[in-house]
């Protein structure tokens, strides 16, 4: 069977890049916004690409950060309360500002995108600010099987195939379920190991600090 990329299927709308919108409004945040408070003061300005439903953007807002949220489905944005939204494909995003932090999670730096969207959290991080990137590292990569998986609040999340279709290239689908619903997303992610990250982290004029949890999954870098 082959893997079609940015693809999904399911009850309610399905993004352009194959994400379920009625699936992802069922989400809870697990710690995200915390670990960004641990780098970025209280009331400080962050644009978070690729925001989606709001599932971090709210709990920002609740610690008192002042947030951009972007995204590139108006159904996804739809969903959010108490930030400005900016409907965009966050490659094209030039606002005339610059923030404290800029978010880009869901490992999107695991996808060919990744050196446009570096650049355009580049281009408004200001000086001494704070880029944080959710990212699926090499070890990870290497331990994805068919059927792994979690149940949390109901919710059931498993990895349905995965297929290397070239050299350091994967095609993924996961199946979602809550109740009698089940949605499946299909997906590219690129390997990358550490030098590889800080490369493209450079390509974008940007540097690597640390890691942020034990896990390695989020990255702190600065310009």
């Amino acid at each position: 069977m082959t893997i079609t990329p940015n693809s999904g299927t399911g009850p309610g709308s399905i993004t352009p890049d194959g994400s379920p919108v009625e699936f992802y409004t069922l989400l809870k945040p697990e710690g995200e916004a915390e670990l960004i408070a641990q780098v970025v003061p209280i009331g400080g300005t962050v644009l978070e690409i690729g925001a989606g439903v709001g599932r971090v953007t709210h709990r920002l807002v609740e610690l008192g950060f002042e947030v951009v949220a972007v995204d590139e489905s108006a159904e996804m944005l739809a969903h959010i309360q108490g930030a400005r939204t900016v409907h965009a494909r966050a490659q094209d995003l030039r606002l005339d500002r610059r923030f404290d932090a800029v978010t880009l999670a869901s490992q999107l730096v695991n996808t060919d995108a990744a050196g446009d969207l570096l650049a355009a959290a580049a281009r408004h991080l200001k000086p001494g600010g704070a880029l944080l990137i959710q990212w699926m590292p090499a070890e990870r990569h290497d331990a994805w099987r068919p059927g792994q998986g979690r149940t949390k609040d109901g919710l059931t999340i498993e990895l349905a195939d995965v297929r290397e279709v070239s050299p350091g290239l994967f095609h993924a689908t996961m199946r979602y379920r809550h109740g009698e619903d089940e949605w499946t997303q299909s997906f590219s992610s690129r390997r990358l190991t550490d030098e590889q990250l800080e490369a493209e982290l450079a390509e974008a004029g940007l540097r690597l600090v640390r890691f942020l949890n034990e896990e390695r999954t989020w990255v702190l870098a600065v310009l």
